[in-house]
């Protein structure tokens, strides 16, 4: 545990998945989700002669990060970028290819806990969720100006929440006699629109809505579909990928893009399988691994956390 109380996801798991791609004289790790570089730490620490290229949208990360990892300076590269900017940040370091990349997918540690970011219903705060600060689109601003169709759409879609026409319908009410620019408001809203037998059960009722309003605001399942596959791309011969996701929605784009290209795509009824359609790649995991129940007692947010790998086993000459 780190001085800020942040405690790495599943960190022993990360570091035994990875290690065997790890083993070259200089092996190259890209973090695509750097946060607070608990994994990266570890990972730096473990293994000498690595280089982690650490990407993070969030500037507090970024900082945060180079102060943690200033001992291990001169064996990394931290960039503050989404993470669907994989392959242009790679390209811009002269690293066509990696031996490892991690995806630690979700909110952070201190965009949770710092109520002034906005990402949490637990505090009254500005309704803000942006993990990068500098960009224009915050969750007020989707709250308070799209329409009663496309905040149905968020909230079903990406909050998977079945009471989304009343919520969506009871937000365009309320805003109509003032702006709602607090999660405190927010939450209320939510809370009135779901029903009281409903409301009983499962937690916080305004948990589907913030989720939802988070991935909208920071195109965070349009970053995955592109970051994982350029991932995969820049993964050498024997290099492994691993993804820890926090909801269903996340660990389904996984489970499909490295489904994807385990799969042999030879036309049914071959004799032979052809080459050029045989696996690039091979699950390292059955289905999504869990963190044990005593990681779960020691660390409650690794309790939604799936993980999933993958190793490249072919190379063609085009990659």
């Amino acid at each position: 545990m780190s001085e800020s109380g942040h405690v790495p996801v599943m960190l022993e798991r990360v570091l035994e998945l990875l290690a065997p791609a790890l083993q070259g004289a200089h092996p190259v790790v890209v973090d695509a989700n750097l946060g607070l570089g608990g994994h990266t730490e570890a990972l730096l620490a473990a293994h000498p002669s690595l280089h982690v290229v650490g990407i993070d949208r969030d500037p507090f990360a970024i900082d945060f990060s180079t102060r943690r990892l200033a001992p291990y300076a001169d064996r990394i590269s931290l960039v503050h970028a989404a993470s669907d900017e994989m392959e242009s940040v790679l390209a811009r370091l002269g690293r066509k290819k990696v031996d490892g990349a991690l995806f630690d997918l979700g909110v952070s540690s201190p965009q949770l806990d710092e109520a002034e970011r906005g990402f949490a219903y637990s505090y009254d705060a500005p309704l803000d969720m942006r993990m990068d600060t500098s960009q224009d689109l915050t969750a007020e601003k989707v709250v308070n100006t799209y329409s009663a169709g496309d905040l149905r759409r968020i909230l079903r879609d990406y909050g998977e929440e079945r009471f989304a026409p009343r919520v969506a319908g009871l937000i365009i009410k309320e805003r109509a006699k003032e702006a709602i620019t607090s999660t405190k408001r927010l939450a209320d809203i939510v809370r009135e629109a779901i029903p009281a037998a409903t409301r009983r059960t499962g937690g916080n009722p305004a948990k589907r809505t913030f989720q939802a309003l988070r991935i909208e605001v920071n195109a965070e399942l349009t970053a995955l579909e592109v970051a994982l596959p350029a991932s995969l791309d820049a993964l050498a011969l024997g290099g492994r990928v691993v993804v820890l996701s926090y909801h269903s929605l996340e660990d389904r784009l996984t489970k499909q893009a490295l489904t994807a290209r385990t799969r042999d795509t030879s036309p049914p009824g071959l004799p032979v399988p052809l080459p050029a359609h045989q696996p690039r790649f091979r699950l390292l995991t059955r289905g999504a691994e869990l963190p044990s129940e005593e990681e779960v007692a020691r660390n409650p947010r690794a309790t939604s956390a799936r993980l999933r790998a993958a190793e490249r086993i072919r190379v063609d000459d085009e990659d």
